[in-house]
């Protein structure tokens, strides 16, 4: 091991970085499904979320998600819709955008900590915590501030995405799996 100090971010970690964002702009050509009474799309873009954090870590999982998002606020069209721009992050979308780090985040998380022990089964688990239930406390109060409703109502029609977001999550826990029995980038978290 060298003597000279690790660096917040290494080449490594960068690359993983813009390869994750690159990703997550990729699932955006998979054509979005807007549900009506909400006009907030059904895209694959959250299955990108949870293997961002699932499969490069917390840091490094929630930095790609930052990257992603400023590339969206200057105006690329990167969202599901051929959407991008600032205003996307004032409309129904932008508490669940904003989501997206936090989910991001968490789901490296657990995984870290919970690398020795995961299986298919907690991988899962904690992609339904971080990247729907955490999601939707964030991005429900904005749909329902943005459209005038009562939170109640915007929760009643963001429960229409409850199995798409499950089918996202068995397979983002699938791919997490894989990914660490082949090719493990997490660096577990041991206790201290």
């Amino acid at each position: 091991m060298s003597d000279e100090p690790r660096t917040f971010l290494e080449t490594r970690d960068v690359v993983f970085i813009a390869l994750f964002a690159a990703i997550l702009a990729a699932l955006a050509t998979f054509p979005p499904i807007t549900l009506p009474l909400i006009g907030v799309p059904i895209t694959a873009q959250t299955l990108g979320v949870m293997l961002a954090g699932g499969v490069i870590g917390a840091v490094r999982g929630g930095l790609s998600i930052v990257l992603f998002l400023l590339l969206v606020a200057i105006g690329l069209p990167l969202l599901a819709g051929g959407r991008g721009g600032f205003g996307v992050f004032l409309g129904p979308t932008g508490g669940f955008l904003i989501g997206w780090i936090v989910a991001a985040f968490a789901i490296g998380y657990m995984t870290e900590r919970l690398w020795h022990r995961l299986s298919f089964l907690i991988a899962f688990g904690i992609c339904i915590i971080g990247g729907v239930v955490l999601l939707y406390a964030i991005g429900v109060p904005w749909i329902a501030f943005t459209a005038k409703i009562p939170l109640s109502t915007a929760l009643t029609g963001s429960l229409s995405f409850l199995p798409g977001d499950i089918i996202k999550a068995l397979i983002a826990a699938a791919v997490i799996m894989t990914v660490k029995r082949s090719y493990p980038i997490i660096q577990p978290k041991t206790a201290r």
